[in-house]
């Protein structure tokens, strides 16, 4: 399947994701600069089952997550297309929401992940997954990658 073909629209995910392989895991995030960390988290996502679905922030969403006026510094399409191209995606979409609750009401995944450096009780998105009759898990969290820190070295001329 070709990255283009990766990149599926909202009206089009549950079909597309309700034709994957089970079980099938979810995760989302705004994935503006793709780094290691990232890599690292989306294989070991999908080592947890069959399929991976990754929901993305779209432009606006992520503006709204209070990360900084000028971010995201890419677009959402130029990040989905990064996402797709790893092979341990099988799907991308994106989300306006603040949340993507709605999507996992939609996709129905029977797993649910985030990186370990959230609580992964405490988020809303694990009580609908459960409520749906799949599960959440946290991922160990890579310590030393995040866009947020590489923007500020990039700014402070890596020093």
């Amino acid at each position: 399947m070709s990255i283009i073909d990766r990149i599926v629209a909202r009206a089009d995910i549950p079909r597309r994701a309700g034709a994957l392989p089970r079980p099938l895991v979810f995760t989302n995030g705004v994935f503006d600069i793709l780094h290691p960390g990232h890599v690292l988290y989306l294989e070991a996502a999908r080592a947890q089952g069959a399929t991976l679905v990754v929901g993305i922030n779209d432009d606006n969403s992520a503006r709204n997550l209070g990360k900084g006026t000028d971010r995201p510094i890419n677009r959402q399409d130029d990040r989905a297309s990064m996402l797709a191209a790893l092979a341990s995606v099988d799907l991308v979409t994106f989300f306006s929401e603040p949340t993507p609750i709605v999507l996992i009401h939609e996709i129905i995944p029977d797993l649910y992940v985030k990186g370990g450096d959230y609580d992964i009780e405490k988020l809303e998105e694990t009580r609908v997954i459960r409520s749906l009759g799949g599960d959440a898990r946290a991922i160990p969290f890579t310590q030393g990658y995040s866009t947020t820190s590489l923007l500020q070295r990039i700014r402070a001329g890596f020093s």
